[in-house]
């Protein structure tokens, strides 16, 4: 099965960012606004027990953390991908981090970039067009994430919540 752990932020900032994934994401309907804590890998059905009895104890070392999202940018040159920069909070990257030693696929393929996807697989002329207008706009959101999820893909692409975890911080 392929999972993956994210933090979804409040209500809120998720209608500001369908309110942009509806036209410019083609995997709005797959999965709702979402940081991505630990990007999709592989487990064994037979294991999945034993990864959520994982995440349980990574969930009791970390406390609940503060989510900024401060400015739109871009994967560009990379990809035509507009985000959400949210601040690179010491919880957040403590928290990636554990998720990424020895648990799971510790692999990464690009340095972390902590955000909350808008706008993806753009012409060059649209990424342009649309990050100028984003980047006028702007956005400045904070809030206090306390809980991750681990989400399990579906057949059709889509992903749905399997388990959620409370950041307790009690195991520190």
């Amino acid at each position: 099965m392929k999972f993956g752990v994210v933090a979804f932020p409040a209500k809120k900032l998720q209608d500001v960012a369908n309110s942009y994934r509806k036209r410019y994401d083609p995997h709005y309907e797959l999965i709702t606004p979402h940081m991505t804590l630990k990007d999709a890998f592989e487990v064994d059905e037979n294991e999945t027990e034993k990864l959520v009895q994982g995440l349980e104890e990574i969930a009791k070392r970390h406390k609940p953390f503060k989510l900024h999202a401060t400015r739109v940018s871009t994967f560009s040159p990379l990809t035509n991908t507009l985000y959400f920069k949210v601040d690179p909070d010491p919880g957040i990257l403590s928290l990636h981090k554990d998720l990424h030693t020895d648990f799971y696929d510790s692999q990464t393929k690009y340095s972390y970039v902590p955000h909350i996807t808008i706008a993806q697989k753009m012409s060059d002329s649209e990424h342009a067009d649309i990050f100028g207008q984003l980047k006028m706009v702007g956005i400045d959101h904070e809030e206090i994430i306390d809980r991750i999820h681990l989400l399990y893909q579906l057949e059709d692409g889509s992903w749905t919540v399997h388990d959620t975890f409370r950041l307790t911080g009690d195991d520190q």
